[in-house]
């Protein structure tokens, strides 16, 4: 991941992006595949959706600012899969080496989302594809919705907002795409049940709870969000659907 990853996540954070894969979080890229093509995973965290991606017979590079030996847990480099650690806002790339640029659930973390994609677009050749997947929390199903809920929600969103993300940037992204220059820009919103509802407030709980024990000038605001998390997990269950807003457009 990137600059907007707080490092609290820890591993329960890991394990879900352990769990993903490329069919159920790139399935929108697959009928762009061809083989023999040059693809990047940008922010690719584990690898488990990377791998995912040569079975067309691409060559597909995972990048990743946190790439370490002990995150690759669902992936080991092959002769058409392979990793390195760098910055989506410095890609150790040479101008136009790609023919496909994808990235799942990155552009939520970034600070600064129109100079990577000035990256992306600099390291697509000409006439690529940009594909992302990026969350929108304005647009999540939750049901019940209740104070506690939306309190809770709120904390998360400030988290995420503190290390430097944007918990609204599935509806924001189409923008940036269109001002960084892409054009042919294709937008597609799909609801995926990624945690389940006490998944999530449990989730979102120990998040607080470990921003609580941190000083801060939000301790007040985030101590109250942590307490509605609690109450959350401890309420009836519920439905919960993430709202993934996909992109394609061409360089």
């Amino acid at each position: 991941m990137q600059d907007g990853y707080a490092p609290g996540f820890g591993r329960d954070a890991l394990e879900m992006m352990s769990a993903r894969s490329a069919t159920d979080r790139a399935r929108f890229v697959f009928p762009l595949l061809r083989n023999g093509m040059r693809v990047l995973d940008v922010g690719c965290g584990p690898g488990s959706i990377t791998a995912g991606l040569a079975v067309t017979g691409c060559r597909v590079l995972g990048v990743d600012a946190a790439l370490s030996r002990e995150r690759l847990v669902r992936a080991t480099p092959s002769s058409t899969v392979d990793f390195i650690a760098a910055s989506v806002y410095a890609l150790p790339l040479p101008d136009g080496c790609a023919d496909l640029v994808f990235a799942h659930a990155l552009f939520e973390h970034l600070s600064r989302p129109a100079a990577a994609l000035a990256e992306l677009r600099r390291v697509l050749r000409p006439g690529g594809a940009l594909a992302l997947s990026t969350s929108d929390w304005s647009r999540a199903r939750l049901r019940p919705r209740t104070a506690n809920v939306d309190a809770a929600l709120r904390g998360h969103y400030l988290l995420r907002r503190r290390a430097g993300g944007d918990p609204f940037a599935g509806k924001h992204l189409p923008g940036h795409v269109a001002d960084a220059g892409f054009r042919e820009i294709r937008t597609h919103a799909r609801y995926r049940p990624d945690l389940t509802y006490r998944e999530l407030a449990t989730y979102i709980e120990r998040r607080l709870a470990a921003a609580v024990a941190t000083p801060s000038p939000h301790r007040d605001q985030l101590a109250a969000a942590a307490r509605s998390a609690r109450a959350w997990t401890e309420s009836t269950d519920g439905d919960f659907s993430q709202c993934w807003v996909e992109i394609l457009a061409t360089r």
